[in-house]
This record gives C-alpha cells, structure tokens and sequence, in this order.
C-alpha cells in the first residue's frame, strides 16, 4: 500500500521538476497540489476536507489589510523608474564622486540603497542602473566584473531595505507560522511579528551591507588598480552648480523616503496607509518632473497589475499547497525531523538556512516566501527562535540568492540590458565577491543578532 510519505516525497519532486521547466509558478503550484489531493484521495491516503479549506484561504487572503500595501508600494516604484529620479540621482554623484578612488561604483551603491527605500523592487533598480550606469562606468574604464558586480549587488539592497515589498510578505508568513508555533506549545494568546517589526530589524543589517560594499570597493581598488579609472579633478567653477544639481536630485527621493518610512517607523501610519501616501507622493514627484502623461501612467497601472497579480496568484497557489502538505502530515514529519536531529536548534537553522540558499539558485524569492516558509518556520519557532531574528536571516539569506550564480534573478535582470561586450561571465564572476559579503553579513548576524533586534527593542520600550 502506497505510503503518505511516499505521496509527499512525490509531491514534492514532481514540483520541483515542474517550477524548472518554465511553466507559470502560480499554475504549477496549485495544478501539482490539486493533483495530488485528487491522486491521494482516490488512494485513500488524503483526506479532501483539508482542500474543502481552501476558500477560507482564499478569502483571508483577501481581507488581508497588510497585502493591500503590495500594489500600492510597486505602483511607487515603477512611477519613480518613469520619472528619472535614479538618473540624476547617479548622473550628479558620480560626477560628485569622480575624484574618489572607485567613486563610481560607491556612488552606485549609495544610489542603490537610495533607491532601495524609496522602491523596494529588485528588477527595477537594476535594469535601472544597469541602464544608466553601466555604458558610462565600462567608458571611464571600470573593468565589466567589478561594474556589473556592483550594480547587481546594488539593486539586490531592495530585498533587505525597508519598506521592502519582500519584507512585508515575510512577515506575514513569519507572524502566521510564529503563531502556530505558539498554539503548538499551548500559548493561545501569542504575539503577532507585524512588518514594522521587520522594517525596524533590517534597518542596521541593510545599513551595514551598504558599508561592507564600499569597504570591499575602496580595498578592491588598492588590490586591483587596474579594475577603476585613474582619478580626474573637478573644476572650481562647476562646484556650486554640481552641489545644486545634487541637491535638486535628492530632495525628491529623501522627501518620499521621510513621508513614507518615516510616517511607519514613527507609529504615524499602517503600512497601507504609507503606501497610498507614497504612491500618491510618486505621481506627484512624476507630475513636478514633467514626466507624468497618460501613456506612462497607462504603462505604469499595467506593470503594477502584471506584479501584483504575479504575487498573489502565487499566494493562492502556495495556500493550496500548504493545505495539501498539512493533509499528507507533512507539518508533522518536518516538526518531528527538526526537533530530533543531533545538534538541537543550532544545526536545524543551518539546515534551514542552507535549503534556502540552495533553493534561492532555482526558485523565486515570493515562491520560497509561500511555501518553504510555511512548512519549516513552524518548526524553528517551536524550538524558541525569535521570530524576528530569523526572519530578517532569511530576508538576507533571500537576497544573497538573488547574486548567486548561475541562476541569480539580478544577473538574468543585468543580462538583459547589459551590452553585448559584457559577457555572461563576467556578470557572474564580478557577483560573487558581493554573494560572500552577504554570506559574512548573515554569518556576523547570527553571532550578533542584537543588530536585528535590538532597535525594534529600543522603539518600543
């Protein structure tokens, strides 16, 4: 008689080989989970009221206030991508920084976090950049590995970054399956992990690798001078207007930042309400730039509503899967494996961190949010792990996926816009310093896990 073990086994391969042939993500999912359910049940190893489920899922899926802020906080980043901030924003740094060893490239990187807590969207900051940026770095003679490199890195820093649409999905799985945790171990009244939590925790971690990229730059041009441009000088005369022109570029995305972040990290407003303020401050940065028209507001509503529906059938989807999972008692047979295995808490959090990063080469950040999180964070959590130190480790851990070759999202997103001069090669091989920095940040992170923990403390107290 067929086992439910074998099923999940099954089930779990025959999705993984599915999610890498191409098909759509949010299709494979509940298509393969359906299967199973129906294939289990006719097997009488699947009991079908846990599909029966699956419309409350659906339906708290949709009443869900915090998702509201998804839409939203993309249709802020792509309105910010047509207005052109990043392009002066790169355009007066780098000329600000051209004097600096590597200036370029640290002007990059500070661009980048800039953009990071006005955006939040990974693809968009490095096709942005790779755009601006790239032509004028590879013509001042920055070697191709260490300009891709950087800006890859750079537009990955909108994962950990608040308000970072990863972080507020994360959190939304880390709350649920820290309080199933809870209720495992008899605590019926449990706290929720809401994103401010996260957005407050990944603060000084994000902060952090935007130093430990400049660190790396500014060593990497005592180590390899041949990699940068020798350094020019600014004339006296252009002083005054260059410092205007800086000035002029970065009073719209500091504003946004301030009214956005600043109004959630204060107490002043949810996530959703920041959103609308940001999305509403967008148009009108959009507006004052003489950038705002209906065919770019047409092509902004339609980017926004390809994502977001991208996300949420894929939540559908990863809902239906958990259901199916729980039903073969794979909740169980995760739970009792983590607890048992030699090395208590410290080995299943390697284990754990190590899937993610293995899974990080094949899957995309909402797949793994959806549906790894669900099954294992239960699990860790049982075992008296903070919940918000785990979960900015796994938004790190998310975003070193990101750079890591051969299958990194950053590198396909470079790749596209890159010219045809820059091999493939070389994106990957100027990734890889930056995969290790991030591997060192989550490495510092567990030995120090205040810095996650310690400002939401402060805050709150």
């Amino acid at each position: 008689m067929i086992s439910q073990e074998f099923m999940l086994v099954s089930m779990l391969g025959v999705l993984f080989i599915s999610l890498l042939s191409g098909y759509p993500v949010a299709f494979t999912i509940s298509g393969v989970s359906l299967l199973f359910a129906f294939l289990g049940a006719a097997l009488n190893v699947f009991d079908m009221s846990f599909v029966s489920a699956f419309p409350n899922r659906i339906y708290g899926i949709m009443t869900n206030d915090l998702l509201i802020s998804v839409p939203l906080f993309v249709f802020m980043g792509v309105m910010l991508q047509k207005s052109k901030i990043a392009e002066e924003l790169i355009e007066s740094m780098g000329i600000l920084m051209q004097n600096v060893r590597s200036g370029l490239t640290i002007s990059v990187t500070l661009v980048g976090a800039l953009l990071a807590a006005s955006t939040g969207i990974v693809g968009a900051t490095v096709v942005t950049m790779g755009l601006l940026s790239l032509p004028t770095m590879l013509k001042q003679g920055y070697s191709p590995k260490l300009a891709t490199g950087t800006i890859c890195a750079a537009g990955t820093l909108g994962q950990i970054i608040p308000p970072s649409i990863v972080l507020i999905l994360l959190s939304d799985q880390i709350s649920a399956s820290y309080q199933q945790a809870q209720l495992a171990l008899g605590n019926f009244s449990p706290d929720s992990v809401s994103v401010t939590d996260l957005f407050f925790g990944a603060l000084i971690p994000g902060l952090c690798l935007v130093f430990m990229y400049i660190f790396w730059q500014i060593i990497n041009s005592y180590l390899n001078p041949s990699s940068i441009p020798k350094k020019k000088k600014i004339l006296a005369e252009n002083i005054n207007a260059l410092y205007l022109n800086i000035f002029k570029a970065l009073i719209p995305p500091l504003v946004l930042i301030i009214s956005v972040l600043g109004s959630i990290l204060a107490g002043l407003a949810t996530p959703t309400e920041s959103a609308g303020v940001g999305a509403l401050g967008a148009i009108l940065l959009a507006y004052l730039k003489k950038q705002l028209s209906f065919k770019v507001f047409k092509q902004v509503v339609q980017d926004t509503a390809k994502t977001t529906s991208m996300v949420f059938i894929i939540l559908v989807g990863a809902a239906l899967f958990s259901l199916v999972f729980r039903g073969y008692g794979g909740d169980e047979i995760v739970a009792h494996f983590l607890t048992n295995i030699e090395g208590g808490v410290v080995v299943s959090i390697i284990i754990t961190m190590t899937a993610i990063f293995i899974l990080g080469f094949f899957l995309e950040v909402f797949e793994i949010i959806y549906v790894v999180v669900p099954i294992i964070g239960p699990a860790i959590l049982m075992m008296g792990v903070d919940p918000l130190w785990f979960g900015i480790m796994i938004a790190i851990n998310l975003q070193t996926s990101f750079l890591t070759p051969p299958f990194g999202f950053a590198l396909f997103y470079l790749r596209g816009v890159a010219p045809p001069s820059v091999k493939t090669t070389q994106i990957y091989y100027g990734a890889i310093p930056f995969v290790i920095i991030q591997l060192l940040m989550l490495f510092i992170l567990w030995h120090f896990p205040a810095l996650a923990t310690y400002l939401p403390e402060i805050i709150y107290n």
